[in-house]
């Protein structure tokens, strides 16, 4: 056969070849003309947590911080393999991308409180949410659908930034898919765990103590007999006094508390990469936007209008209802320390 009708040949069989693989790749997951790989569906996960749009991540807490790769307590060079999701407890849990359903998932093995999750494997994704409680563990879910709530992680943990802990079957950071608008960077556990003085003339955060109207310490009782507590602290404040953002975060609003117009039912919320708190009593700069840490937010308002006699102070209300005491009271010893 002459070498040019060969070279022809070959030319020939190579190109029925190319089309056949093509018409058979594209059917591996994959491979990337296939419609379930990651690159050709949706790159980005719903909402995982009603109140959390943006899937912010758990900063630094007493007990640790929740981005990939973080150390873990323990001293064996331990790192996270999953990263942190911001949820509060009760909270409605969605899913993020569409899949099925496997589970349970146990993470501590000890039949704690929060000792539950479920793994969703579909398009082009497999991850593990733990610390919620699944509406079921088998069958098919769609992105967005309501996929169940997050446990009472502040029962096992006090104090700690409720999460769901999201972690990928292969291991491999989900963060870009949870954040695809800015990338995460972790905040410094100093950053997160010390708030600043939230009020002028009270710079340890002093926590209002008992009068004729109550006491202002967290769980103390509430006036009424029907076994209420207090949900949060009153860290003192004289009326009219500037407030100050203990953190920095993105600020919501306006936040009530009284539902009654009265002079002091005003406030906001802020939200930021550890925590999330109301601060109430106080008439803020803005509602929304950004604020950074020791900015002005706002002053105190008139209480002693409202309750003439009281001890004035502002009222800090976790999101999540867990006590705040300990991160206020570390700006306390801050402020000894550098007297």
């Amino acid at each position: 056969m002459p070498a040019l009708s060969l070279i022809a040949l070959l030319s020939l069989v190579s190109t029925v070849f190319a089309k056949q693989l093509n018409a058979y790749l594209p059917q591996h997951p994959q491979h990337p003309k296939n419609p379930q790989h990651p690159n050709n569906s949706t790159r980005h996960w719903a909402q995982l947590c009603s109140g959390n749009p943006s899937n912010r991540i758990r900063g630094c807490d007493r007990y640790g911080c929740g981005n990939f790769g973080a150390s873990r307590q323990g001293g064996k060079g331990e790192r996270h393999a999953g990263v942190d999701v911001i949820c509060a407890d009760g909270a409605t849990v969605y899913a993020p991308f569409s899949g099925q359903l496997s589970g349970p998932i146990r993470f501590f093995h000890n039949g704690n409180a929060i000792d539950d999750g479920v793994q969703i494997r579909g398009s082009g994704y497999c991850v593990k949410l733990v610390c919620i409680h699944p509406i079921r563990y088998h069958g098919q879910i769609q992105r967005g659908q309501q996929l169940g709530r997050m446990l009472p992680m502040q029962r096992v943990f006090p104090g700690i930034v409720s999460h769901i802990h999201v972690e990928n079957c292969d291991r491999s950071d989900p963060t870009p898919l949870l954040k695809p608008d800015a990338p995460f960077f972790p905040p410094t556990p100093q950053e997160d765990i010390y708030w600043e003085a939230v009020c002028a003339g009270n710079p340890t955060n002093e926590i209002r103590g008992c009068d004729k109207y109550g006491c202002g310490y967290y769980g103390a009782p509430r006036r009424g007999g029907k076994g209420e507590k207090h949900k949060g602290v009153d860290v003192i404040c004289a009326d009219g006094a500037t407030v100050y953002a203990p953190f920095s975060g993105e600020l919501s609003g306006p936040v009530r508390i009284f539902h009654n117009g009265n002079a002091i039912d005003d406030g906001v919320q802020i939200w930021g990469a550890a925590f999330c708190v109301k601060l109430l009593c106080i008439h803020p700069i803005k509602y929304h936007g950004r604020i950074i840490k020791g900015q002005v937010l706002g002053r105190m308002l008139p209480m002693q209008r409202v309750f003439p006699g009281i001890t004035s102070h502002i009222h800090v209300e976790n999101c999540d209802h867990s006590d705040p005491t300990s991160s206020l009271q570390r700006g306390k010893g801050e402020s000894e320390m550098e007297v």
